[in-house]
């Protein structure tokens, strides 16, 4: 008995001095903020699109290719025009398949922009818009 509580007590002392002798460090060279701070930043809307993998899935191989050089050429359009921001697949073979990211100024413009998909219109794919909101020039101007 005597051998087990020994060296839980060593072990317990060891821990008292450890937290006894932290002293945390402070970074002086980075300024603190406060909650006014954190105000400042001026937040933008965006627009969340979620693809996902549509009811008709069932194209032959010929039709599923140019399903798909059609979709990447909207993507295209849509990314001239500067109202696609970002785009692109997910990296597996589950329902959720892709993301775009969209500037427009309402959910009914988002909708309206990803309803001309070739693949959304084919039902390969199937979306939902979520708004989505980042600090103005943080990621995107």
């Amino acid at each position: 008995m005597a051998s087990k509580v020994f060296p839980a007590l060593l072990l317990t002392g060891f821990l008292i001095l450890l937290i006894i002798s932290f002293k945390p460090t402070v970074n002086r060279s980075v300024p603190a903020t406060t909650a006014a701070d954190s105000t400042k930043a001026e937040m933008k809307k965006y627009w969340m699109v979620l693809l996902r993998k549509g009811p008709q899935r069932n194209q032959d191989a010929v039709d599923a290719a140019l399903i798909q050089q059609r979709h990447l050429a909207n993507m295209d359009r849509m990314a001239q025009s500067g109202q696609l921001l970002v785009a692109g697949p997910f990296g597996n073979d589950g329902d959720l398949q892709g993301i775009f990211i969209l500037d427009c100024p309402d959910s009914a413009t988002a909708a309206s922009l990803v309803k001309t998909d070739t693949a959304i219109i084919t039902g390969r794919l199937a979306f939902e818009i979520k708004p989505w909101w980042t600090a103005r020039n943080c990621v995107f101007k």
